[in-house]
């Protein structure tokens, strides 16, 4: 079973409990996700099966789309409400007027401090852990792309936003920077993370869904790569080629344009994987 699956994480559960359940499901352990969701938040998880993982790291690379609440007033060490605690200001007085006016500051190329509850590792230690034995340390501030950041809903205290970032981008962190610049405090209530790249979570499926599926022989919930990627088709015309190909080898092609392409086999048509490229120069990208 080698593809790609849309799946719809409930809030509650980590990442990893749900690449744990898929394995149990589908009976492989050869799975990966390709963007971590914290326990708080819900939504798309992007999951790639058997020679699928090869790829995990270009969708997580893609732009993905968010629905957060949050709540003006408090903060805590984990940047969102399951955190504890460390600041809070009962008098402030800021107008929809002014959070959207903020809210604006933040759009396009700007640096971002990650927060110490994550997955990032300094010296070959994980923050979180750090940050469970009460560390803190010094971070470096991240380049992160803001593509669009708009106001939804806002009572004055209570606001839901609609943001579209890219890679490397944390949701609580961006929250929390938005609290700093109203000079009051901000923490994330909750989180939905509504697309990675083309992935929807109007397509996505839920565990027990895929588990229902899956019992009757049914494996529409998974997309093979050739589905995935609607690159333009390439063919190798000899079995010499298709060899040097899969042996990682760059190939000629005349009159081809610059890009990424899916690859097939001219004999059996089948497909060998994808390439980029470049000058005429094809080279495989990754292979099945």
């Amino acid at each position: 079973m080698d593809g790609i699956i849309n799946i719809n994480k409930p809030s509650g559960i980590t990442s990893f409990d749900v690449i744990r359940k898929l394995r149990k499901i589908l009976k492989i352990k050869k799975i990966g996700h390709t963007g971590t969701l914290d326990p708080l938040a819900s939504g798309v998880l992007v999951v790639c099966v058997g020679k699928a993982t090869k790829l995990v790291q270009d969708i997580e690379k893609l732009e993905k789309e968010y629905i957060a609440e949050f709540q003006l007033g408090y903060s805590t060490d984990t940047y969102d409400s399951e955190g504890k605690i460390i600041d809070s200001v009962e008098n402030f007085s800021v107008s929809s007027e002014k959070l959207e006016e903020c809210l604006k500051k933040f759009l396009g190329n700007i640096k971002q401090i990650p927060p110490m509850y994550s997955a990032i590792k300094i010296n070959g230690e994980k923050l979180y852990d750090l940050a469970r034995k009460g560390e803190t340390i010094e971070r470096e501030a991240r380049d992160i792309t803001i593509y669009d950041l708009s106001l939804l809903e806002f009572d004055g205290k209570k606001a839901k936003i609609y943001c579209k970032v890219s890679k490397g981008t944390y949701i609580r962190s961006l929250i929390y920077d938005i609290g700093m610049e109203l000079k009051t405090f901000a923490t994330m209530t909750s989180l939905e993370r509504i697309s990675v790249g083309s992935e929807n979570i109007k397509n996505s499926f839920t565990l027990e869904k895929i588990e229902e599926l899956h019992s009757n022989k049914d494996f529409s919930f998974i997309r093979t790569v050739e589905e995935y990627f609607k690159y333009p088709s390439l063919i190798i015309s000899t079995e010499k080629n298709k060899t040097l190909f899969l042996n990682g080898n760059t190939l000629v092609v005349n009159n081809t344009n610059d890009g990424f392409y899916k690859i097939y086999f001219e004999g059996t048509n089948e497909f060998l994987g994808l390439a980029y490229v470049s000058s005429n120069r094809l080279k495989g990208y990754k292979y099945y």
